[in-house]
């Protein structure tokens, strides 16, 4: 079993990341804002989408921190509260702004995110071992097909 480990030092890099992090499944405890180092951390349960094809969907246990944070913003959930709800993250986005500035945005389903006002992308994901099967992919047609009937769209 290979473990991932990737780094983000710009928005492209980031990208990769977020790419890899899509459809994970944490609670909002698994977050934590550590002041006083300005990093921001998650441990998530990521669908492994580089598994090979025909085998078994998989999860991996994964840790992601986020360096040189200025400051936290969120939206729909608090950051290590404890709950028994689920969040899905759907996407890591990056807004620049004064340059190497800007904010990383955690776009969660449901309509939560959390903002990070970074000095700079700086971000660290790693595989922590842990690997189990699941019982199905992500539908991302489906869930597209069920805002679009929640919104009054067709899909």
């Amino acid at each position: 079993m290979e473990l991932l480990k990737l780094a983000a030092l710009d928005a492209d890099d980031l990208a990769v990341v977020s790419a890899h992090l899509q459809d994970a499944i944490l609670r909002a405890e698994d977050l934590a804002y550590l002041t006083d180092t300005h990093r921001f951390v998650l441990v998530a349960r990521r669908f492994d989408w580089s598994a090979d094809d025909g085998a078994a969907p998989r999860r991996r246990l994964t840790g992601v921190h986020f360096e040189r944070v200025l400051g936290v913003r969120s939206r729909g959930l608090v950051p290590g509260a404890p709950s028994e709800t689920p969040l899905e993250l759907l996407a890591v986005t990056f807004t620049p702004g004064e340059a190497p500035s800007g904010t990383a945005t955690l776009v969660f389903a449901g309509n939560a995110a959390i903002q990070l006002d970074l000095e700079c992308i700086e971000v660290r994901m790693k595989d922590l071992g842990p690997v189990w099967e699941v019982d199905g992919r992500p539908d991302h047609e489906a869930a597209a097909a069920g805002r679009a009937a929640v919104e009054g769209h067709n899909a």
